[in-house]
């Protein structure tokens, strides 16, 4: 897929200070143009801003501008979620901060995670764990005002694909081996226990030929989601596997890629 020929290098900025605090901006032609943010995903151990370039071509051709973010992965961060967590938080915040400088509309900011590290990665992960899923949700539940003195409402609505949103199953996993878990960070990084801090417009989508509870999870949020008052779209993908549900971002008649653009109200440009 790729961003296709002719479309050049994104744009590379440092958002923060240590060398993998950087991400990529992908412009479209459209003047002042709402904006995408990207949260890769790899068992929060692998991916890339760089391997996330697959979805750009659909944001740029629909009047977005794209942007993927690097972050920090959890082993080189000691064990700790919440060190990527704060450079995502960070980078959105800077995408925010800045968007004027590339022609963006910060008041059209707009996230999305999910998860496999890269659609290049091969084969069916759909054991694997949603980490940009995850800490799409995780942004969606920071305290804007508090934290970067920043609209608490600044992001408008949130793509969460195949994450996890509660992370007691999680913590109970075999990923208890790499991530230092304690109490904490587990309510913390759980953006199921934080709903009073969501503003935006959600929208939580799932593949059926996912792993049972990342369809639990997803479905769980949501209800939680709408409990609360919130606003939150479900999206249940007939067939899908793990790495077709992300692989379907680059796609307009893709699932995920559908509900990016109507979550958006994008138009073909």
């Amino acid at each position: 897929m790729g961003c296709g020929p002719g479309r050049g290098e994104p744009q590379r900025v440092a958002y923060g200070p240590t060398e993998i605090e950087k991400l990529d901006i992908y412009k479209t032609r459209v003047a002042r143009a709402p904006i995408f943010v990207f949260i890769h995903g790899g068992t929060w151990r692998t991916g890339s801003s760089r391997r996330s370039a697959f979805p750009a071509e659909l944001f740029v051709d629909h009047g977005a501008h794209y942007v993927a973010l690097d972050f920090i992965n959890v082993l080189d961060a000691g064990g700790d979620l919440r060190v990527m967590a704060d450079q995502v938080r960070r980078g959105i915040a800077w995408v925010y901060r800045n968007a004027e400088s590339f022609g963006g509309d910060p008041n059209r900011l707009y996230i999305g995670g999910h998860s496999s590290g890269g659609h290049s990665s091969g084969g069916h992960s759909s054991g694997g764990h949603s980490s940009g899923g995850h800490l799409c949700g995780v942004a969606l539940v920071t305290d804007w005002q508090k934290d970067f003195g920043l609209p608490a409402d600044m992001v408008k609505g949130g793509l969460c694909m195949s994450g996890m949103y509660d992370l007691k199953p999680v913590r109970l996993s075999w990923r208890s081996s790499y991530v230092k878990f304690d109490d904490a960070m587990e309510h913390d990084m759980s953006s199921i226990r934080r709903l009073d801090m969501i503003r935006a417009a959600v929208t939580v989508t799932y593949g059926t030929f996912e792993t049972p509870e990342f369809q639990r999870q997803g479905r769980d949020f949501a209800a939680a989601l709408r409990e609360a008052g919130r606003k939150v779209t479900l999206i249940e993908l007939p067939h899908f596997a793990h790495l077709e549900a992300e692989e379907s971002l680059s796609n307009p008649y893709g699932p995920n890629g559908r509900a990016a653009i109507e979550m958006m109200g994008l138009a073909r440009v």
